[in-house]
């Protein structure tokens, strides 16, 4: 088993990565400090891994809150619904949630776990590549509003990530292929080596070969976890992260939550962040045509909706969490393995790329 470690002093936690770790009840036993737990999932992912995870909970007095799936779900609405279970079942602040499933179910629990009488602890076991990678990690938590994506929400950490890789073997291609735009992140970004890695890599992650996968998965949450332990609430270099983000959140809030994969958005968000680098003079085409490459490898988009507009775009882009002092900021690639926050970035370099 890998283990890494988010180091943020008295909030650290552990990062479990292994084939089994479902089936593995001391993992579970030794960051959870009381009888009560709650496990989080939704209707997809609870009748495959529900009751193996409540089989290592034998010994715990354990209720579950079922959602429905999808992006669509991550809304106020179901984040009452978790708090109206806890407080009908006379949940307490010793109680542990655990949130079983992808980053939707991840990031609804985290948020409410971090808002339950005022913060309860809760343990993450991601289901899909998407939370694997990334959105388990870092403690940002968070539920959707029509007007934007993750506009209502805490950071706050779990005490434990545990990464079952055997649980992506029910994983639909196409949730497989979405979190591919997030691993492929963290080579654009900061690891230029690790980009090369993927590229040369592609049939094996398609395989789901046991060996890939765990380095591929260990590389992205290490690269996270080094990042947040820097820049533990965004002030810096954690903004880094939101690679795509601009861009692909403003897709996801105009089509509506869930029409798009957030890795399907996040990949287009990549492309156009890279062509805006072009334009701004700062990466080389033949970077550019390299992100595009790797993207399409997985059967992600390159282009942006032809039903949304320029003006959409700029809507929603303008309530984005990063601007500053009423001005856009945007996360540009300058070369593979190096990018930087913009500030300098006009409405005729936004036209010219959308």
């Amino acid at each position: 088993m890998t283990t890494l470690n988010v180091d943020l002093d008295e909030r650290s936690y552990p990062i479990y990565i292994d084939s089994g770790l479902l089936e593995d009840s001391s993992l579970f036993v030794r960051h959870i400090r009381s009888k009560r737990v709650c496990i989080v999932s939704n209707d997809l992912v609870a009748p495959l891994y529900l009751n193996t995870l409540k089989a290592q909970l034998s010994d715990f007095d354990v209720d579950e809150v079922i959602l429905a799936d999808g992006e669509a779900q991550k809304n106020l609405a179901n984040f009452d619904l978790i708090m109206s279970h806890l407080l009908a079942g006379s949940h307490g602040r010793d109680t542990t949630l655990i949130a079983l499933g992808g980053g939707v179910i991840g990031d609804i629990t985290g948020f409410a776990a971090a808002c339950y009488q005022r913060g309860i602890d809760f343990i993450q076991v991601p289901t899909t590549v998407l939370s694997q990678v990334d959105s388990s990690v870092g403690g940002k938590t968070a539920v959707n509003h029509p007007l934007g994506k993750n506009m209502i929400g805490a950071f706050y950490q779990p005490k434990a990530v545990i990464i079952d890789i055997d649980s992506l073997k029910t994983l639909p291609l196409r949730e497989f292929n979405a979190g591919m735009a997030e691993v492929i992140k963290y080579g654009i970004l900061g690891d230029g080596e690790f980009f090369s890695w993927l590229e040369n890599n592609i049939d094996a992650i398609k395989k789901s070969e046991k060996t890939v996968l765990t380095k591929m998965i260990e590389t992205c949450c290490q690269c996270k976890a080094d990042i947040v332990t820097a820049d533990e609430k965004e002030g810096g270099v954690r903004a880094l992260l939101n690679l795509g983000h601009t861009f692909g959140h403003a897709i996801e809030a105009e089509l509506g939550y869930g029409k798009w994969l957030h890795g399907e958005a996040v990949a287009t968000g990549m492309v156009l962040a890279a062509k805006l680098a072009v334009t701004m003079n700062l990466l080389e085409v033949s970077d550019l045509r390299r992100i595009e490459a790797l993207i399409e490898a997985f059967s992600l988009p390159l282009e942006s909706p032809e039903e949304m507009s320029f003006d959409a775009f700029m809507s929603h882009m303008s309530r984005d969490k990063k601007n500053l002092a009423g001005k856009l900021r945007f996360i540009v690639p300058t070369a593979i393995g190096k990018s930087e926050i913009r500030d300098d970035v006009t409405e005729d370099m936004l036209q010219q790329i959308l």
